[in-house]
């Protein structure tokens, strides 16, 4: 069974020169399909561009991360509704609340997560989900409307256990990233994906960025591929004390139930 990436930004000026061969490393290396996250509008565009034009193969989000809010507007609203409802788009996202870097005012932040939230929960879509540093104004306002998604996964989760317990507590999902190979910042979560359900845990490379620290020998451009995926399996799959084929076969038909994808 091959793995699903549930976070590659695809669209990401480094792979314009050589997609293909990237979509055929990540095939060679055992991931099978790939879902483009949308992060801008034409993030969000290119996402969808992609996954029309790719066969099956990939799938796209539609959102506007928590950087770009200061940038959102009715007609940003309007154009994330109608690129939503193609059927390659499998999520609402990436959006959600950054308190790290703050590119975008908090309070705005915060109306433009909302407007996020609204979107899933008018089309009952499931939403892909971004917090740094804002676990407080995160869970509170995805507690407003997660009983009327189908569905949330909080991406490349790099919080505390405290933060996981309340994301498991309202059902979320929780998407892994190369971060736990970082021995500096991600050494927690070695300990804490031993408590995500196996029906809750996706597996994802959020490549370009985060190229696991652990990965040997590292590629002189230090570029993150979905080809990397299976060595963050493998990391996990020790960490949880677990077989390597036990993860990809769960994690896999954990992405397939969430992003309703056809069986592979």
């Amino acid at each position: 069974m091959d793995l699903i990436d549930i976070g590659a930004n695809l669209t990401h000026e480094s792979f314009r020169a050589d997609l293909d061969e990237v979509l055929a490393r990540a095939s060679a290396h055992g991931v099978g399909r790939m879902v483009v996250t949308g992060a801008s509008r034409e993030g969000s565009e290119q996402a969808l561009a992609l996954a029309k034009n790719s066969g099956g193969r990939l799938f796209a989000t539609a959102g506007v991360h928590p950087h770009h809010a200061v940038d959102y507007d009715d007609e940003t609203d309007a154009l994330l509704r109608r690129l939503a409802q193609a059927p390659e788009v499998r999520a609402v996202g990436e959006t959600g609340l950054d308190y790290n870097r703050n590119y975008s005012p908090r309070e705005i932040q915060r109306e433009v997560f909302e407007r996020q939230l609204k979107i899933a929960a008018d089309l009952g879509m499931p939403l892909f989900l971004h917090q740094r540093d804002a676990h407080h104004d995160f869970l509170a306002l995805l507690r407003r409307y997660r009983d009327r998604v189908p569905a949330a996964v909080v991406h490349c989760f790099t919080d505390t256990g405290e933060a996981l317990q309340d994301y498991l507590d309202l059902d979320c999902h929780i998407g892994i990233t190369g971060w736990i190979c970082d021995e500096r910042r991600g050494a927690h979560l070695r300990e804490l994906v031993k408590r995500i359900p196996a029906d809750r845990l996706m597996l994802e490379t959020d490549a370009p960025y985060l190229l696991p620290r652990t990965l040997r020998p590292m590629p002189k451009d230090r570029r993150n591929e979905p080809m990397y995926l299976g060595h963050i399996r493998d990391e996990v799959a020790r960490d949880r004390g677990e077989l390597p084929m036990a993860v990809t076969e769960a994690s896999t038909l954990t992405a397939e139930a969430f992003f309703r994808l056809p069986a592979a």
